[in-house]
């Protein structure tokens, strides 16, 4: 007798749970249906929860409202019992859906975490709370405010003083914020005069890590142990940063790299087994990415609360450098890259060194080591050069880098004197090829052009090389910005002397952001790669005028490209592109002149031909015709209920007040979907996406 009565109680509890998922099942599908609406598992779970306890009070509430609360009443009448105990479950399903729908709009599906994805980076939650703490403790400790509401007063000296202790903060807070400051403050068209001033001084050196660290990752990489690949390194590196340092070795003669069962040819050469090896350090890539969480939340929190920061476009500003500096530490783009400047810089007297690629990984980076000293150092090896040499090598690096801008459309954005090379030969060798520019053809002739305008003394040509180059605003008073421009011509026309270029570029960029000119990042590198080549030609030739070489190598540039040939060749191009089209265009006119001369000629015109339109007006009339049926409904059921006459389901309860409860139930329901849609329409604010309102409470 026991184990029957257990086994019932079994029956009876996985009968309840069957149930139990049966409606839940069905309340999480009917209800994502009717409020046009996925709602999120967990939540429709938890309500189904509540549902099934309540189920049974609603019950005994409709019957004692109908008169049927005794089991006599509801024997002699179970047809009307079962009437009201059915309505009763629909109004009881319409309370779980309307508080579905509040959670909706208070607190849309995708919005909180998934809880066991929530438990499972918990770890890291908490290693972003570290480091997050330790920041702010940072910017406390230099006096920054992280509202940067210096950023909006006017107080005498108070920006100087802000600026001074952001970039204090972002170089102690490490690589990631450096290279932050180091890329705002190459966007002059979004901060302060002094705030580009104090970020152009952040400097990346730290103490390098023991041998003993490095040498695993180096194993790792490798494949193999570093010895048997290299006959020396130096343990000592050659110059350290937070992302990675960089080591002089040799290679062993005849070794090959991983995976490969021959010698490299360069290994094979004992003038270039000397190499440079740039090793990742191994905390590197997980520091990083912590901390570019960290820019991400703050970008989206300064985004919501600061004006200022949606006014810069905080977030949009933090994911481009996310994915920057993401490519920035796979260094099999760098050895790309250097390739390409390489292939750029062929016809000219310069070096680049090459990339072992046999050895090279994301991570590691073998080049070729070019001994010489770099110019922030040389100033006792310029010194020993005659005048015309130092100034046919600052010609040379300067006509290198105006071919890369304008010919080849690769360039080296860096050109910072601790990135160029004076070799021992007496030649220049670029370095550092992770910040690396490319221009597309239409962006390079345009380039061309604007210096061949500013050698001409041409302000209507150097306008339409500033609408080719740069994003015009909407509305553009031309005329205004080419009498504007024709003004700074005339104030550089006599020259610029050995320190003007900068001041050149400051007042051009100056002139295109005060007329609302939109900066594409790859022309602000453009632009940023002159004026740090400036100082770097200072170097070499302290009388060196960059801005007049540039724009007579640019002319020259320009008068090569419009040859008799080349004309030729782009006539011809463009000819074979119109072809098609002219041998159409007869035809086509002859149809044209006899429709117009019948009097048949018609212009057909798509309303809403975009289909963002169409749905906008679908959803809108979706939503008017759902809110016009719910409150047919809603009119139609209390005229119902309020009406006595008719014939009597129970003793309290017509038939014609059933029919009107079961209408509010309809209409009730409609109301809930209009008053949804109205809050969560698609894509609209705070709309999740597909999978996170699968995953979502």
């Amino acid at each position: 007798m026991d184990a029957l009565s257990w086994l019932g109680g079994l029956v009876e509890v996985l009968l309840t749970l069957f149930f139990f998922l049966i409606q839940t099942w069905f309340l999480a599908s009917v209800s994502r249906r009717l409020l046009g609406v996925p709602v999120g598992w967990p939540r429709s779970i938890l309500v189904a929860f509540l549902l099934t306890l309540f189920f049974s009070a609603a019950v005994r509430l409709f019957l004692g409202a109908a008169g049927l609360a005794t089991p006599e009443s509801m024997t002699q009448d179970p047809g009307a019992a079962l009437l009201v105990a059915g309505l009763s479950g629909l109004w009881t399903f319409a309370l779980g859906v309307a508080v579905l729908m509040a959670c909706e709009i208070m607190i849309p599906t995708g919005t909180l975490p998934n809880p066991f994805s929530w438990l499972r980076s918990a770890r890291t939650r908490s290693r972003q709370a570290g480091r997050y703490t330790e920041v702010v403790r940072i910017a406390s400790r230099h006096g920054l405010a992280l509202g940067f509401r210096g950023l909006s007063r006017n107080a005498p000296g108070r920006e100087e003083r802000t600026a001074r202790a952001l970039r204090l903060t972002l170089e102690d807070a490490g690589v990631t914020f450096v290279k932050l400051g180091q890329m705002l403050s190459t966007r002059s068209d979004l901060l302060p005069a002094a705030y580009i001033r104090e970020l152009s001084r952040l400097q990346s050196e730290v103490q390098p890590e023991p041998w003993e660290d490095i040498r695993p990752a180096l194993d790792r990489e490798l494949g193999r142990p570093a010895t048997e690949v290299f006959s020396h390194v130096d343990h000592t590196p050659l110059a350290a940063a937070s992302v990675a340092q960089v080591h002089t070795a040799t290679r062993a003669a005849g070794a090959a790299g991983s995976g490969s069962s021959t010698a490299s040819p360069a290994s094979e050469d004992p003038s270039r087994r000397d190499v440079i090896l740039k090793i990742q350090r191994p905390s590197a890539l997980e520091q990083v990415g912590l901390d570019i969480s960290i820019i991400a939340q703050l970008a989206g929190w300064l985004e919501r609360t600061a004006p200022w920061a949606r006014r810069l476009g905080a977030v949009a500003l933090a994911r481009g450098f996310s994915d920057s500096l993401t490519e920035e530490l796979d260094y099999r783009v760098e050895a790309e890259n250097t390739r390409a400047v390489a292939h750029a810089v062929r016809g000219e007297d310069l070096r680049v060194p090459q990339v072992h690629e046999d050895l090279s990984t994301a991570r590691l980076l073998v080049m070729e080591r070019i001994h010489g000293v770099p110019l922030g150092r040389a100033a006792d090896q310029l010194a020993a050069l005659a005048p015309d040499a130092r100034r046919s090598l600052a010609r040379t690096l300067l006509r290198a880098t105006i071919g890369q801008l304008t010919v080849d459309g690769v360039f080296h954005a860096d050109l910072h004197p601790g990135n160029v090379l004076l070799c021992e030969d007496g030649r220049l060798a670029l370095l550092d090829f992770g910040s690396v520019g490319r221009l597309e053809s239409g962006s390079r002739r345009a380039l061309a052009s604007l210096l061949f305008a500013i050698d001409a003394d041409d302000e209507r040509l150097a306008c339409d090389a500033l609408l080719e180059l740069l994003d015009p605003p909407t509305r553009l008073d031309e005329r205004r910005l080419a009498r504007e421009l024709g003004q700074l011509l005339v104030r550089y026309r006599g020259g610029f002397g050995p320190q003007g270029g900068a001041a050149m570029f400051g007042k051009l960029f100056t002139l295109v952001l005060d007329h609302g000119f939109a900066v594409p990042p790859q022309i602000a590198a453009a632009f940023r790669a002159l004026a740090a080549l400036e100082g770097t030609l200072r170097l070499l030739d302290p009388h060196f005028d960059v801005i007049a070489e540039a724009r007579e190598l640019g002319s020259a540039q320009l008068e090569h490209e419009v040859t008799p040939e080349r004309l030729r060749t782009e006539l011809t191009r463009q000819a074979l592109t119109l072809l098609p089209t002219l041998a159409r265009l007869p035809r086509r006119v002859d149809r044209l002149a006899d429709a117009l001369e019948q009097g048949t000629l018609t212009a057909r015109v798509r309303v809403l031909a975009d289909d963002g339109d169409r749905g906008f007006l679908t959803r809108l009339f979706q939503q008017l015709i759902v809110a016009v049926l719910a409150a047919a409904a809603t009119i139609g059921a209390v005229l119902l209920i309020l009406d006595d006459s008719g014939p009597s389901l129970t003793a309290s309860l017509s038939w014609h007040s059933f029919f009107g409860f079961t209408l509010l139930f309809a209409g009730f329901v409609l109301a809930l979907r209009a008053v949804t849609l109205a809050f969560r329409g698609s894509n609209g604010p705070g709309q999740a996406s597909p999978e996170q309102r699968d995953r979502g409470h």
